[in-house]
């Protein structure tokens, strides 16, 4: 499945170029025009990153952010400003914000793209990373890092950034307990607070997503102590 990529941006033909580069190098993009509609795209589909089109006049940009950093489902997601000429001062509210990192328009598309896979883990189109990288593996449960796929005998497994994080410190260490806190620090920035709850929330998420693909893996609570995968070979 292609990573898809939310642009911010009150400019069509803008949206349009910038959708075209990100598709012609394998991701899929979709618009919002307003916090509200950026927000509630959000949290109903799987982002992989946003790019924020930041007009001299407009601290969309910067709402956006703080918002998205704010919230547990979404305060991983990779946010990335692109800050008109003349808007240079918008910086340091996007900091403030919690932004991943900001460029000044005009930007050579390669220079935003090569961003992207660096943050993302993602090979580049043509290199084949799947078959060449290494997957982590727990029965019929497979994930491959670098290129944010997980499958479940055989069939495709779509996580949120926040979910991903959580399945792979499981999976890097099968049938070891991880405390709810230890599972913050792997899959949470540390610029915001996390109740030990919305952690039950995300593996609830995980579960029933390996409840329809993968019926045969098991995250198991371990009282009073956190969570562990089950190893069904171990």
């Amino acid at each position: 499945m292609k990573p898809l990529v939310l642009i911010c941006s009150q400019d069509a033909e803008f949206y349009l170029f910038l959708s075209h580069i990100l598709e012609a190098d394998g991701f899929t993009s979709e618009p919002a025009g307003g916090v509200k509609e950026a927000l509630a795209l959000a949290d109903e589909r799987e982002l992989q990153a946003v790019v924020l089109d930041c007009g001299p006049s407009s601290a969309t940009g910067s709402t956006i952010c703080a918002r998205l950093k704010h919230e547990p489902r979404t305060g991983g997601l990779l946010v990335i400003a692109l800050i008109a000429p003349g808007a240079e001062n918008q910086h340091l509210d996007l900091l403030k914000a919690g932004i991943d990192e900001s460029f000044v328009r005009p930007i050579a598309p390669a220079k935003l793209l090569d961003y992207l896979r660096a943050k993302l883990a993602l090979a580049k189109p043509g290199s084949n990373g799947i078959e060449n990288g290494s997957w982590l593996c727990c029965g019929s449960l497979e994930m491959k890092p670098d290129a944010r796929r997980v499958r479940g005998n055989g069939h495709e497994i779509h996580l949120g950034p926040i979910e991903f994080n959580l399945l792979r410190y499981l999976l890097e260490a099968p049938g070891k307990v991880f405390s709810r806190d230890e599972l913050i620090r792997a899959a949470w920035p540390e610029n915001i607070h996390i109740g030990v709850r919305t952690v039950d929330v995300h593996i609830s998420r995980i579960r029933k997503a390996l409840k329809t693909a993968s019926p045969g893996s098991f995250i198991r609570t371990i009282r009073s102590a956190g969570y562990m995968i089950e190893d069904p070979d171990g």
